[in-house]
């Protein structure tokens, strides 16, 4: 009995748009193109082309212009448009996917939830709900040197560039512009250079959800076009998702404006195993957690830690996870890594575990068949008998690698986890709950989760300590950062 392939008739489909959003009309690009490539099968999809600079300064001008009406709608109003702009994705849902996996290699078997699903149902939802909250504070009176009451409240800040990531392309849209629009900003969209196509498909929903001419505009463009964009004297807040060290020159870029900023940035995570953990239970789930995406997560939790009486058990245990990890073909069921964005990304991890093994690292354990003929791809590996201070311990490699350090007590285990710049995510496996959140409490992160946590919630901040950022995402948090604060007093 052959067995019917659910996705046959939408796997090879792409976006035919290829316009930019401004103002509430598509717009023909006017700069160079580049081509976009397959990463599963190194064959171009597309030819895209980018905004000039004249595009963008009149997409920061639709952006001005629509922002004095949108931000004096009520919050109820602008729920209402939230949400059916989430109905909108929502109905594209069989658009949104071939798009995604043909553009970043999702495999399909993850993407359905984590790249299109969890964007609507979980963040952009919250963010419509989030629209219709009243955030005044009333201080009450203050008697000195005569009476007065006073209010605080909340205005929106302006309009804010969104400038995102490759690995995730329509949630981290979403993360940033959810709560901007929420807050009563506008904004203008510039997604990665190398996953544009779905940032230009969610253009044509913009329209097709009837969002307010110039409420949310999308542009493409590779560095220049995001440099312009991060200084633009028109900008008011600047929102950025990548790595650190161009987070770096986006907050150089919007310190010409003083222009606030919000960046979510790389991690090296920690996974903390504890003497009291279920090794058996917890070792092919946490295998498995950092090699999703192919690795490409910047909250990928790929430092693992591990208590010494453990840590061989921890070893056989996951090995059966490296005998589940299937590398290849994003459309096969089956498969659950795909591949790497780019030739010179695959050229870079693989240059982090040369340099490992070089230096006295061990593969210990690693997904040993060989990988497709076609495609960027990497077998999943882990990296043992490296010092703390090893850059593959220290640096974010973005790819389906991780490495394992033993550790012999608790304050030792803190120590190393808070042993990085970064400070994004951490995860501590333990049975005793009192340890777990003590450790949790002590550990400079962002997120941590215990006992591996749950799925990623609307309503709970997103963000990091040290080079992992500045600012949140997400929830109640990330809406705050698209508002600016007023005390008025008034004599009584």
């Amino acid at each position: 009995m052959t067995i019917q392939d659910p996705y046959e008739n939408i796997r090879d489909w792409i976006p035919e748009t290829r316009n930019l959003l401004i103002g509430g009309r598509e717009v023909v690009p006017e700069a160079n193109t580049w081509e976009v490539v397959n990463p599963a099968t190194e064959t171009e999809i597309a030819q895209v082309g980018g905004a000039s600079i004249r595009q963008v300064d009149a997409a920061v001008q639709a952006a001005r212009e629509a922002f004095g009406p949108w931000s004096q709608l009520t919050g109820e109003e602008r729920s209402r448009h939230l949400h059916r702009l989430a109905d909108t994705i929502e109905e594209a849902q069989d658009r949104l996917l071939p798009s995604i996996v043909n553009e970043v290699g999702t495999p399909v078997s993850l993407a359905s939830y984590l790249q299109v699903k969890m964007a609507v149902e979980e963040h952009l939802r919250f963010a419509a709900e989030a629209a219709k909250v009243n955030r005044t504070v009333h201080l009450g009176e203050h008697g000195v040197p005569h009476p007065t009451m006073s209010d605080v409240v909340y205005e929106p800040a302006g309009v804010v560039a969104v400038i995102t990531a490759y690995n995730y392309p329509l949630n981290l849209a979403i993360f940033n512009f959810g709560g901007a629009l929420a807050a009563g900003c506008t904004v203008v969209l510039l997604p990665s250079p190398r996953t544009p196509l779905t940032t230009l498909f969610l253009g044509q929903l913009i329209q097709e959800a009837g969002l307010p001419d110039g409420v949310l505009n999308v542009v493409v463009g590779e560095s220049e076009v995001g440099k312009h964009l991060s200084s633009h004297p028109g900008v008011d807040r600047v929102s950025f998702t990548g790595s650190d060290s161009v987070g770096e020159k986006i907050m150089e870029q919007a310190a010409v404006n003083l222009a606030g900023v919000t960046l979510e940035l790389g991690g090296k995570s920690p996974s903390i195993v504890m003497p009291s953990a279920d090794v058996q239970s917890i070792a092919i789930e946490m295998h498995m957690r950092w090699a999703r995406n192919g690795g490409q997560g910047c909250a990928a939790l790929a430092r693992l830690l591990v208590h010494e009486s453990r840590y061989d058990e921890f070893l056989e245990a996951g090995a059966e996870a490296f005998d589940q990890m299937v590398v290849g073909d994003p459309w096969d069921l089956a498969t659950n890594v795909g591949p790497m964005i780019r030739p010179d990304h695959r050229a870079r991890v693989e240059g982090f575990i040369a340099e490992a093994l070089e230096v006295g690292g061990t593969k210990l354990l690693e997904v040993e068949k060989p990988v497709p003929d076609k495609g960027y791809f990497v077998n999943p590996v882990l990296i043992g008998d490296l010092p703390h201070s090893a850059r593959a311990v220290q640096e974010e490699i973005f790819g389906p690698v991780a490495v394992i350090l033993p550790f012999s007590t608790t304050e030792q285990a803190i120590e190393m986890a808070n042993g990085t710049v970064f400070g994004l995510a951490a995860n501590v496996w333990s049975e005793d709950a009192d340890e777990a959140r003590h450790m949790a409490e002590r550990i400079r992160a962002g997120t941590v989760w215990i006992n591996g946590g749950g799925g990623m919630r609307g309503d709970a901040p997103f963000g990091g300590y040290g080079r992992s950022g500045i600012g949140r995402q997400l929830g109640e948090w990330g809406v705050r950062e698209y508002l600016e604060v007023k005390h008025i007093q008034w004599r009584i």
